[in-house]
């Protein structure tokens, strides 16, 4: 309680925030890519006519989804990836944002308009103009706070109860591991190539990587035709994952669903009269399985919230302690999403290929979350710095991260991929939450072995809000590790080779 009263910041300021914020989240949600008109030098057009991708979330998607089209899924990916440089380089034509009125090829960074080359101009930095203002606005109500005079030092010390610097060592533990370079060759192997550098979100180890994309969308689609739908649905989600019928229909009638503009979000009530709220991307085609496996992620969100608030012993500890603690059931959920659509995998080595997935996974975002700390590291350091600069700082940043800890598994250096992520635009520092969500997740499933699963999710997000530390002791009676998962990648590296 008394946290709430750490701070006396001025209204305007608050509201300067959030400003900056709103801004930031209609900047990305409106930053799609008209995949049906984008062609490659002989002037073909791969993808669908209708696709139209958000980025970062759906891009990345769509590379993960060619994993397992033979047929010409590298060149899609390869052009992916070249839209994403784009991006990232404020070198893309900002008319072809959100717009499907000219043709590009973003190869050779060349606009068509009806057959004929037209001259557009770049981005101007806006991407980066997002964040300076978001940085602006946090930073000019530093001095209301005595202990936690940053936001760097709020959005760790303050919101996450775990400093900065104790993550970022921690993360540079898990990147530094030996294991990887065994995991990479490994990968490798099996795509029967090099590495590239968009196979940071290699596929191939869960069992949708052998189940098309379009046969995956055809079923979310008919199942799924409107946000409705699946809110009708979420009851039926949970009595699949182990809830008896009373229970799963009380928490499903505490969900709201909405389409969302942007990727996907859950929010949560606040009081108990009030519902939690899960938007995903739904077309007029209905649910694409992008969408749905985005759905069953805020799922786990809002089970998360409905549990923490309604069943915790007071109300003010009501929630859990930082963001990364909500990301750990979104990620239990998520995991499940073929599950509930009926696939059963059989695999005699399901866990060992989990274990290398989730691993590498954890590789990626722990990267991508370095960049993000690194920006705002800078930023305090360089506060007048102007939208270009800060451009040029973060793509440096990006770089030098991938050049310490991805180059040698990778083959490749300078590469700014890892700078790609919507949320160090719209969403400060939240990314570390992924990476530490994906450990607590790791150090919850395997405690779930042998256990009741819908009594044990019930039991351990009912907790409430406690410190990191004690909040793990009391759930699994761990202190949060990346042991676990760096032993489980040996093991399972032993038995795969």
């Amino acid at each position: 309680m008394g946290d709430v009263f750490t701070a006396r910041v001025p209204a305007e300021l608050t509201q300067a925030i959030s400003l900056a914020e709103t801004n930031a989240d209609i900047y990305i949600a409106e930053y799609n890519v008209y995949m049906g008109h984008l062609l490659n030098n002989e002037n073909q057009k791969l993808f669908p006519e209708d696709m139209v991708l958000l980025s970062h979330w759906n891009l990345r998607d769509e590379i993960k989804s060619n994993y397992a089209n033979l047929e010409n899924g590298l060149e899609k990916q390869d052009m992916i990836y070249t839209v994403m440089k784009h991006i990232i380089n404020q070198t893309i034509p900002e008319k072809v944002i959100n717009s499907g009125e000219y043709d590009w090829n973003p190869i050779e960074n060349k606009v068509y308009q009806d057959g004929n080359e037209v001259e557009l101009s770049a981005e101007p930095d806006t991407r980066y103009l997002q964040i300076l203002n978001n940085f602006n606005a946090n930073k000019a109500t530093d001095e209301y706070y005595t202990d936690y005079n940053t936001f760097i030092k709020r959005a760790f010390s303050g919101a996450k109860e775990i400093p900065q610097e104790e993550i970022e060592k921690l993360f540079d533990e898990y990147l530094s591991s030996p294991v990887v370079k065994e995991v990479g060759k490994v990968i490798s192997k099996r795509l029967g190539r090099d590495l590239k550098p968009y196979d940071i979100w290699y596929d191939g180890f869960k069992a949708r990587s052998s189940i098309s994309g379009e046969t995956l969308n055809e079923m979310t689609r008919e199942k799924y035709p409107d946000a409705k739908a699946l809110e009708a649905d979420l009851g039926n989600i949970l009595k699949k994952l182990g809830w008896e019928k009373e229970r799963a229909e009380f928490i499903a009638s505490k969900v709201t669903v909405d389409p969302a503009r942007g990727s996907g979000h859950a929010w949560g009530a606040e009081m108990k009269a009030e519902n939690a709220h899960l938007r995903t991307r739904i077309s007029s085609k209905g649910m694409d399985y992008k969408g749905y496996n985005i759905a069953i992620h805020e799922f786990g969100h809002n089970v998360e919230q409905t549990i923490s608030l309604h069943d915790v012993d007071y109300y003010m500890i009501n929630g859990v302690p930082n963001t990364a603690f909500t990301e750990a059931l979104a990620f239990i959920f998520q995991k499940r999403d073929l599950q509930l659509l009926g696939f059963k995998n059989d695999n005699l080595d399901k866990e060992y290929l989990e274990n290398l997935d989730l691993y590498w996974s954890v590789f990626e975002i722990m990267g991508v979350s370095m960049v993000d700390m690194k920006v705002w590291k800078w930023l305090y350091e360089n506060p007048e710095a102007t939208a270009s600069q800060l451009k040029e700082a973060t793509v440096s940043i990006a770089k030098e991260v991938w050049n310490k800890y991805y180059a040698e598994v990778y083959g490749t250096t300078d590469e700014a991929i890892l700078a790609i992520y919507s949320h160090m635009i719209a969403s400060p520092l939240y990314l570390t939450n992924y990476p530490f969500g994906h450990l607590i997740d790791f150090q919850i499933e395997q405690y779930l072995v042998g256990k009741d699963f819908s009594d044990e999710v019930d039991r351990i997000w009912s907790i409430g809000r406690l410190t990191p530390e004690i909040w793990m002791q009391e759930a699994v009676k761990e202190s949060i590790s990346i042991k676990p998962m760096i032993e489980a990648a040996e093991e399972a590296l032993k038995h795969i080779n």
